[in-house]
Formats: C-alpha cells, sequence, structure tokens
C-alpha cells in the first residue's frame, strides 16, 4: 500500500474512533445522568453529540479520505463505482479498528457503567420491536445518509462548505426517529465498536444482533446511492479523494 492509502487509513481509523467516543459516548453520558432511563430529550441530545462530531470529521479528514467513517458508505460508493473496490477491505478494517479503538476508550473514561449502558452506548433492537422493523428502519435511515453525502459531498453542483453541517444534522434526524426502535446506528463500525468493548472488558455483547447492523445499513447506502446516479445522470460527481476527473 502506497504511503497516501496510508494516510486515507489513518484519516478513517481516528474519525470513526472520534465518532465513537463522542457519538456512542453521548448515549453512555445520557443513560448515566438520567440513572439507567432514556427521555426522547435525551435522544434528541444524543442525536446533536452525533451531528457535531461527524460535521468535525467531515471537515477535517473529509480532504484526506473523504471521511467515510463508515462501512456502509464506502461499500456504496464502491457499488456506483466512486470509489475502488480494492480498497474497501482496507477502509472497513480500518474503520472497524478505530471503532474499537474508540469502545474502548468509553470504557476506559466511564469505567465499569459503561459495561450497563446499553453495552457502551452500543445499538441494539429496543423491546416491542422485531428484528424486521429495525431492519428497515436502519436501511431507510442510511438511505437518507447517502441520499444526504451524494448531493452534498459527490455531486459537483453542491454547494461548498455544507456538507459537513447538513450531513451531521441529517444523523441526528434519523437518531430522533429511529432510536427509539433500533437505537440509530446507521454505520456497522458504530455498532461494531462498543460491542467489540464490551466483549474485551467482559460484559455482555449481543452479537446475535450484529447482522442487523450490516444489512440494514449496507442495503439502504447501496439501493439509495444508486438511485440518486439513477436520477442524477448525466450530472459530472466530483472525484474521490487521491484521483483527478481524467482518471476516472
Amino acid at each position: 500500500m502506497t504511503a497516501e492509502l496510508w494516510r486515507r487509513l489513518a484519516a478513517e481509523a481516528i474519525g470513526t474512533a472520534l465518532l465513537v467516543i463522542f457519538g456512542a459516548g453521548s448515549f453512555v453520558a445520557a443513560l448515566a445522568v438520567g440513572k439507567g432511563q432514556l427521555g426522547y430529550a435525551a435522544i434528541g441530545i444524543i442525536g446533536l453529540s452525533f451531528a457535531f462530531v461527524i460535521a468535525a470529521a467531515v471537515y477535517v479528514f473529509g480532504p484526506v479520505s473523504g471521511a467515510h467513517i463508515n462501512p456502509a458508505v464506502t461499500i456504496a460508493l464502491a457499488a456506483i463505482r466512486r470509489f475502488p473496490w480494492r480498497e474497501v477491505v482496507p477502509y472497513v478494517v480500518a474503520q472497524l479498528g478505530g471503532a474499537l479503538g474508540g469502545g474502548l476508550l468509553v470504557n476506559v473514561i466511564f469505567g465499569s457503567s459503561a459495561l450497563t449502558a446499553n453495552v457502551s452506548g452500543g445499538t441494539v433492537v429496543q423491546p416491542g420491536h422485531t428484528y424486521l422493523q429495525a431492519g428497515v428502519a436502519e436501511a431507510l435511515g442510511t438511505a437518507l445518509l447517502l441520499f444526504t453525502i451524494m448531493a452534498l459531498a459527490v455531486d459537483a453542483r453542491a454547494p461548498t462548505g455544507w456538507a459537513g453541517l447538513v450531513i451531521g444534522l441529517v444523523v441526528a434526524c434519523e437518531i430522533m426517529v429511529i432510536g427509539p426502535i433500533s437505537n440509530g446506528s446507521v454505520n456497522p463500525a458504530r455498532t461494531f465498536g462498543p460491542y467489540a468493548a464490551t466483549a474485551v472488558f467482559g460484559g455482555h455483547t449481543p452479537w446475535q444482533e450484529f447482522w442487523l447492523y450490516w444489512v440494514g445499513p449496507v442495503i439502504g447506502a447501496v439501493v439509495a446511492a444508486a438511485a440518486y446516479v439513477f436520477v442524477a445522470q448525466p450530472r459530472p460527481f466530483t472525484p474521490p479523494p487521491g484521483r483527478t476527473p481524467e482518471a476516472e
């Protein structure tokens, strides 16, 4: 791998770690303050925490790696030929590694309370809801995210400077809507980090639900990206990080 790719992988790992620390970490903090209970206002605060850290990651790491910080985003962009398939595995490994690092730091910061706080701020299907409901919710939430990414970070017609803010707010929006159903992951790495960290520290991890947080987001992301390309063609697209329009 080239030095340039290593820099992009480092950006993905750090960005995803920050997402877990300040996104999933806000979940742990809210449960700690609420003594194990979350009201709808707390879900809104968690959504805003995700919004701010995602916006920061996009502005800081976007020029370096594209700031995917989400395996579903990477896979979707590869599916529509906006990202090379040969780099999908390195990107996803970097994202999962960063998420694990972030999850471990959440446990270091909050101590034993993190293990009992919804698997270190992880995502689980909420009582009263089925896997089908949660999977559809995750697919729809990720579809909204990809429509926004395509429009504001990939499409050359996008207004400059707005991508990070709007993408972050869209994630906050989906958390407020589907959070009560699936905890609003829309990101396999965001789910993996707290799960793996909880397992490392000896807590109970609901691995039997992990597949859902891959299938739902990846399907939603790929369908939305393909739909955007179909609607937007033949409009120009901006090249992915490290590439020129001539190379496309």
